[in-house]
């Protein structure tokens, strides 16, 4: 089961990103972005070199110019198949040639330029040097909302990987846990999200007994046993867009603190979900999560912010965190995700991605959320 293929974003709906992109960064008091290859890249402009190389591959947008793609010859013809091209100009440079004067006479050259986040250091070095009286931050700190109002075309991709992820825990809590190792199962889990239309598996966490108490535990060798809480995390990418899922499932009968930890995990993360609504702030999902565990006493075990933005990448912003007072708009995709970590004996997280609606919020995951046994 792949499900039906999404409508193809258009040279227009590029454009629009284009345009609003160069609008957002005049608003934000700079010269233009420089947009090198990446997921910016590719939610602009629709190309994804071939390669990810040492030759210069850059975006230049700002107000009132056409966009500018500067691109090596030899690549110039995958950048023209770009659903986004025809909104572009193209220029290109060949081996031997300076591409850094190619890019700088198309920049202010005393202007602050915004940066993809994932620029090599050698470009921006190779500017500053052509154009030493530039400045340059990174989009995360210049325009850290750029992408995080999704479109309904984006929704309902989001939707899809959504329920390809939910899909492939349907299937993972029916296989035997007991006695296989973690490695084996998070294994089972990545054919699963190809199988449900995952192009790319960006994680496949499965933390077993004491290691469920480290959130980012690589799966390893270690043999899954009867009595163990088992963290499952898992997601990647599906149409170009973002899954991520937590469930937290048990071998066997769990004891009666297990399912009391569990409980409390389940209920602030019912109460992250109903703090989303327009206008609440985002550190708001994260008190309300947060205050749940905490009144229970196991706050200095919630060691994690209790979500992140989801898009074109498993993790951009916004983030719910305390300080981030970024209100949340309709369209907003991030993950609601507390969790509680014992050192040396289990942790629980339980995660849906939410979006943000005119009047509340919406899940994409929705499986159970209750203390599943597996065998």
């Amino acid at each position: 089961m792949t499900g039906t293929a999404p409508v193809p974003f258009t040279a227009d709906d590029y454009k629009a990103r284009m345009d609003r992109a160069a609008r957002q960064a005049a608003d934000a008091g700079l010269a233009g972005l420089l947009v090198a290859p990446g997921p910016d890249l590719v939610w602009l402009t629709g190309y994804a070199p071939p390669a990810v190389t040492e030759r210069l591959t850059l975006l230049v947008l700002a107000v009132g110019r056409q966009p500018v793609l500067v691109v090596p010859t030899l690549e110039a013809p995958d950048a023209e198949k770009a659903t986004g091209a025809p909104a572009l100009a193209l220029r290109d440079w060949t081996d031997g040639k300076d591409p850094y004067a190619l890019a700088a006479a198309l920049l202010d050259d005393r202007g602050r330029f915004g940066v993809s986040d994932n620029a090599w250091a050698l470009h921006l070095l190779g500017l500053q040097q052509a154009l030493p009286d530039t400045s340059y931050v990174s989009l995360t700190e210049a325009l850290p909302m750029l992408r995080a109002v999704k479109d309904a075309a984006e929704l309902e991709r989001l939707a899809a990987a959504g329920a390809a992820a939910d899909a492939a825990f349907e299937e993972i809590r029916n296989v035997r846990f007991s006695g296989r190792r973690e490695s084996e199962v998070a294994a089972d889990l990545a054919a699963l999200l190809r199988r449900f239309g995952h192009s790319q598996v960006d994680f496949t966490i499965v933390a077993s007994g004491p290691n469920g108490a480290d959130p980012h535990h690589e799966a390893g060798d270690r043999r899954i046993e009867r009595g163990d809480m088992v963290v499952l995390d898992f997601g990647g990418l599906r149409d170009g867009y973002g899954s991520d899922t937590s469930r937290t499932v048990h071998v066997g009968e769990p004891t009666e603190e297990e399912r009391r930890v569990h409980d409390l995990v389940r209920e602030a993360q019912e109460a992250g979900f109903r703090a989303v609504r327009p206008g609440a702030a985002c550190q708001d999902v994260d008190r309300a999560a947060r205050a749940v565990i905490a009144d229970a006493g196991y706050g200095d075990h919630f060691i994690h912010r209790t979500g992140h933005g989801i898009g074109v990448t498993t993790h951009e912003p916004p983030y719910m965190i305390e300080g981030e007072e970024r209100p949340l708009v309709p369209g907003m995709c991030f993950s609601v995700e507390p969790g509680v970590y014992l050192p040396g004996r289990f942790g629980v997280r339980i995660e849906d991605i939410v979006t943000v609606t005119e009047d509340g919020g919406r899940r994409l995951n929705d499986t159970e959320r209750g203390m599943v046994m597996v065998d």
